[in-house]
């Protein structure tokens, strides 16, 4: 372990197609609902499925004081992040200095640009040059730290859908470092059609069902929303008496550097995250109780993964539960990774797997112990999230129950 300085979780936030809140979001998930749906925010025409995890009433948000964007995605990151910080129930006079932030995205203010683009075309005097500024990476954590007062480390990560979850890979090590005893992590992105437009060009997207591990699984189905996290330093979260949702003892973030979509065919890239995660964790193969996949319902990657836990956890693959929640949620890109891993925490918390959707056909290709269908209830102490993504970005976070 880098460091002796040991990382929980104190805060988390949730916005998603299943609710706008951590409890709804939980709820939904262990009774087996999904939040997919038909897009009614844009014309779907052209595109392969109309269907997606859209957040249909974003009015409803709740936001910090002082913060109104008009952006989607900003909006999403910002209610997350106020949830998540009102959950850690951190101090008024802590230091903000020694608070940081850090948010990943894949499209940034895509709606910002996509009004400027369509002015452009129809009416150029109803041009605003202020959307295509708006059209930003930074926008969200820029308003966020404002509206927190966060003065500390701030950064934003774009590494496709494994952005979430390396982004409290990187506030886990801003923390040990010493840099931070708090960091704001996670990811955010909002549903548009120039991104799904994109997306069904590179034909990830199914014509049906989003269905992970299936045998007939022909694709994924994306969504929106934002997962936050408040990563906190373990002596300052029991000094002020906080309550703590789990230890992030161990991360790893690389690439494949293999292809510009496509996943290296045997799992090699992730293999070696999920085996240098539980190295810097200092924790065993054998001492992982759940997986919480990235599992897209994509032909390929679903069993390439299979192939990378196998690899790693060798016989006990087949023995412990590992479950995507895609089915329930889309894929919501860049806060896919933190959502995953508020999942992954609140499985620690209850002693709930939640489970995978619309599984109803075995692969011999993915032979694990999928949960289909219905939540497990089942004794957990240590837990890894996985996390991949176009262009070969792979993410592995393990978490564990706080011990002293």
């Amino acid at each position: 372990m880098a460091g002796n300085q040991r990382v929980v979780v104190t805060g988390i936030g949730a916005v998603c197609c299943l609710g706008l809140s951590v409890p709804e979001f939980w709820e939904g998930l262990c009774a087996g609902r999904s939040g997919i749906g038909p897009i009614a925010r844009f014309d779907t025409t052209g595109l392969r499925n109309p269907c997606a995890g859209e957040i249909k009433h974003p009015e409803a948000l709740r936001l910090p004081a002082g913060a109104d964007p008009e952006d989607l995605a900003v909006r999403f990151a910002l209610a997350a992040a106020r949830e998540a910080v009102a959950d850690a129930a951190l101090p008024q006079g802590g230091d903000p200095g020694r608070r940081g932030i850090v948010f990943s995205t894949n499209f940034g203010g895509a709606h910002a640009w996509e009004r400027f683009a369509t002015a452009w075309h129809t009416d150029p005097a109803q041009v605003r040059s202020a959307d295509l500024l708006r059209f930003s990476f930074e926008d969200a954590v820029a308003i966020a730290a404002t509206a927190l007062r966060f003065l500390g480390p701030r950064g934003t990560l774009s590494l496709s859908c494994s952005s979430g979850a390396a982004s409290v890979a990187w506030a886990m090590d801003t923390i040990r470092a010493g840099r931070a005893d708090v960091m704001l992590a996670g990811g955010h992105d909002a549903l548009s059609l120039s991104s799904l437009a994109g997306l069904s060009a590179l034909r990830t997207v199914t014509a049906e069902q989003i269905r992970p591990f299936d045998k007939n699984r022909s694709g994924t189905l994306f969504g929106e929303g934002a997962g936050m996290l408040v990563v906190e330093a373990r002596d300052h979260a029991v000094a002020r008496g906080a309550r703590i949702y789990g230890e992030v003892c161990g991360a790893a973030v690389n690439n494949n550097a293999y292809h510009v979509t496509a996943p290296d065919k045997q799992g090699e890239g992730l293999a070696a995250a999920l085996r240098a995660a539980l190295g810097d964790a200092e924790v065993p193969p054998e001492a992982v109780d759940y997986v919480n996949a990235h599992a897209t319902g994509t032909k390929y990657h679903d069993a390439v993964e299979t192939a990378a836990i196998k690899a790693v956890l060798g016989a006990r693959a087949g023995e412990i539960p590992v479950s995507s929640i895609k089915a329930a949620t889309a894929h919501p890109m860049a806060a896919a990774g933190s959502l995953e891993a508020i999942a992954s925490l609140l499985a620690l918390r209850d002693g709930i797997v939640p489970p995978t959707l619309n599984y109803e056909t075995p692969d011999p290709a993915c032979d694990l112990d999928c949960v289909p269908n219905i939540a497990r209830r089942t004794s957990l102490r240590c837990v890894v999230s996985l996390s991949s993504g176009i262009g070969g970005n792979n993410a592995a976070l393990v978490l564990r129950k706080d011990e002293p």
